[in-house]
C-alpha cells in the first residue's frame, strides 16, 4: 500500500501542459508529486476532499519585485503571493538585482524602492548571495537574474558614459561568473538612467554572454509610450544579435500616443518569431493602471547624474522653472495619477496629484516636484494609461505569459503606503477576466501561461510547472465558481476568493484564507 503525506481526492486536474482537464486524485510524498490518478489504495497523513475544485501547478511569476523591494527578507512569508497561488518568483528583473555587487555602492540600484540604509550587505558575488539566501526561510521558491543596472553601477558608479573597453570586459566576466554560479539570466531596464545610457555595443556584448550560456534575457523596454515601436525593434535586435531567448517584461502601450501602435508592435514580434525564428515573447499583468515611479516624468537630461544630482537640480529655482515647463509639455492627466507610496512624507498617499493641487493652491507640476523633493525621489504612483482590449489581445497571443509585476508582502505590514492590487489579486484577476468573464482563453491555456511556459522559460522544465509524477509538489487548489480578486487600488491588502489550498514543495502554506506559517520555498539556481 502506498503512503502519502497528502492526498487530494475527487478533484479535476489541469496539469499545465495544455492537455484538457481530467478527473484525478493527486498524491504528495515529501516534496514531490508521487501519484496523479487513483490513490484509493493509498493512505495519507491527511486526505482532502476537493470535489468540484481544480488542481493546477503552482504559479510561476516571471516578473516579480519582492527582492529589490526587500520584502523577500522583511516579509519572507510572502503571503500576498502565496495566497493567490504563486509558488515561484523570478527576481532581478527590470535591470536591478541584489547580486553581484562590485562594491557596497552597487546596492543603490534598489534605492528607488527601499531604504538601503536599513540593509546589511554581507555578500558581493552571486555565490555569496545564494549562501546568504540559504540562511533564510521563504514562503516562495526564488530564482534571480543579474541586473544590468546593478552591474553597471558597480563598474561606473553614477556616471552616464560609454564604458572603457576594460570596464566592459570586467562586466562580461562578472556576468559570466554570475551565470556560472546559478543566476538564471540577465535583465535590462532600457528606460532607466543606467540602461538608457548604455550604448548598443555594450548591450549586445553582454547579451551574447547570455546567449552563449543558453539562458534568458529579460527586457524592460526603452519606451512603452510614443516610442513603443522603436523599443520593440531594439528588443528584437537584441534577440537577433545574441542568439538568446528574450522576454519583454510587462508588455503594454502606455498612453494615447502609443495606443495606435500596439497592433503594429504585436505584428513585429510575430514576424520575428515566425519568419526569423527568434525566441522572443512577453508577459502581461491584467490591470489598466500601471505602478511606476513618479520621477520618470522628469526630463531625460535631469536623470544623467543620478539621484543626488537630480535632487540638487530640483532645489534650484531656475532649474525648477525649466522642469515645470518640460512636465507641462507631457500633457499628463493628473486626476489619474495617484500617489501609491512615499519614502518619507506619506500625507499624499492615496490622493491624486490633481486633488493635492486643488487643496494646496499650487500647480500640478509644482506638486509633482515638491513630492519628489520631500521624499528623495522615492515615490510610486498608480497611473491609468492602458486599454482593456490591449491587455486581452496581448494575453491571447500563444507565446505570451502571465507576470504579476508585483511585490510580495503580508497584509498586516502596511507602513502607511499602498501597494498595487496586482500584488494580491493578479492571478485571480487574470483567470476571472480572461477565462471566466471574456472567454479570451480556456482554463487550460491560461494555466499553461502561468505554469509550464514560465518554468521552461527560466530553465526548470522537467522539474516544475506541471502536475506530473516526480515533479516538485507546488500545487494550487482552486474553486472555479468562487475565484475572484478582491484587492482594489484604495484597499489592495485583500486576499482573493477561490484559492483554497496552496502547497509549496509539498508543504501546505495556505488553507482557505489563512497562511499556515510554514515557509517551504527553495532557492532555484542553474549553473
Amino acid at each position: 500500500m502506498s503512503s502519502f503525506s497528502y492526498i487530494l481526492e475527487n478533484g479535476a486536474v489541469i496539469d499545465g501542459s495544455g492537455f484538457p482537464m481530467t478527473k484525478s486524485d493527486v498524491g504528495i510524498s515529501g516534496d514531490v508529486i508521487k501519484s496523479v490518478g487513483s490513490t484509493r489504495l493509498g493512505n495519507a497523513v491527511r486526505k482532502i476532499d476537493i470535489a468540484g475544485k481544480i488542481i493546477i501547478p503552482g504559479i510561476i511569476d516571471i516578473t516579480n519585485h519582492s527582492d529589490t523591494h526587500w520584502t523577500l527578507f522583511s516579509q519572507p512569508e510572502q503571503q500576498s503571493l502565496v495566497s493567490q497561488g504563486i509558488t515561484t518568483v523570478l527576481g532581478g528583473v527590470c535591470g536591478s538585482s541584489l547580486a553581484p555587487l562590485v562594491d557596497q555602492t552597487a546596492i543603490r540600484a534598489i534605492q528607488k524602492w527601499t531604504d538601503i540604509s536599513e540593509i546589511n550587505i554581507n555578500w558581493r558575488t552571486q555565490e555569496e548571495f545564494f549562501t546568504e539566501l540559504g540562511k533564510h526561510n521563504f514562503g516562495v521558491n526564488y530564482g534571480t537574474l543579474v541586473g544590468h543596472g546593478t552591474l553597471r553601477r558597480g563598474i561606473a558608479g553614477d556616471a552616464m558614459r560609454p564604458l572603457e573597453k576594460s570596464e566592459l570586459e570586467s562586466m562580461k566576466l562578472l556576468l559570466k561568473r554570475s551565470l556560472d554560479e546559478g543566476a538564471l539570466g540577465l535583465s535590462f531596464n532600457l528606460s532607466s538612467s543606467h540602461g538608457g545610457h548604455a550604448p548598443q555595443d555594450e548591450i549586445i556584448h553582454l547579451a551574447r554572454v547570455v546567449g552563449e550560456a543558453k539562458k534568458l534575457i529579460v527586457i524592460h523596454l526603452r519606451n512603452e509610450g510614443k516610442r513603443l515601436l522603436s523599443s520593440v525593434v531594439e528588443a528584437i535586435n537584441i534577440a537577433r544579435s545574441s542568439g538568446a531567448a528574450v522576454q519583454i517584461s510587462h508588455f503594454k502601450a502606455i498612453g494615447r500616443r502609443a495606443w495606435h501602435d500596439f497592433d503594429k508592435a504585436i505584428t513585429m514580434i510575430k514576424r520575428a518569431r515566425n519568419q526569423e525564428k527568434l525566441d522572443i515573447s512577453f508577459d502581461v499583468f491584467p490591470y489598466l493602471r500601471t505602478g511606476s515611479l513618479l520621477y520618470t516624468f522628469l526630463p531625460e537630461w535631469m536623470l544623467e547624474g543620478g539621484k543626488e544630482s537630480i535632487l540638487d537640480l530640483l532645489k534650484s529655482q531656475e532649474k525648477r522653472k525649466v522642469v515645470t515647463e518640460s512636465i507641462k509639455d507631457l500633457t499628463l492627466h493628473y486626476d489619474n495619477i495617484v500617489i501609491a507610496s512615499a519614502h518619507k512624507d506619506r500625507s499624499s498617499v492615496g490622493k491624486s496629484i490633481a486633488a493635492i493641487a486643488d487643496d494646496s493652491g499650487l500647480s500640478t507640476e509644482e506638486v509633482l516636484i515638491n513630492i519628489l523633493s520631500v521624499n528623495g525621489l522615492g515615490v510610486t504612483i498608480f497611473n491609468k494609461t492602458l486599454l482593456s482590449k490591449h491587455v486581452m489581445a496581448a494575453a491571447k497571443e500563444p507565446y505570451s505569459l502571465f507576470g504579476s509585476d508585483g511585490v510580495g508582502g503580508n497584509p498586516d505590514v502596511r507602513k502607511g503606503n499602498l501597494t498595487h492590487p496586482r500584488s494580491y489579486g493578479s492571478t485571480a484577476r487574470y483567470i476571472s477576466r480572461l477565462v471566466k468573464k471574456n472567454n479570451i482563453l480556456s482554463w487550460e491555456e491560461a494555466v499553461k501561461k502561468m505554469t509550464s511556459m514560465p518554468a521552461e522559460r527560466i530553465g526548470f522544465a522537467g522539474s516544475r510547472g506541471l502536475v506530473k509524477e516526480g515533479y516538485a509538489a507546488d500545487l494550487v487548489v482552486i474553486d472555479p465558481a468562487e475565484l475572484e480578486d478582491l484587492a482594489t487600488y484604495s484597499d489592495p491588502f485583500v486576499f482573493s476568493k477561490g484559492i483554497d489550498y496552496v502547497f509549496v514543495n509539498g508543504e501546505l502554506e495556505y488553507e482557505k484564507g489563512t497562511a499556515t506559517g510554514v515557509l517551504a520555498g527553495k532557492i532555484l539556481r542553474q549553473g
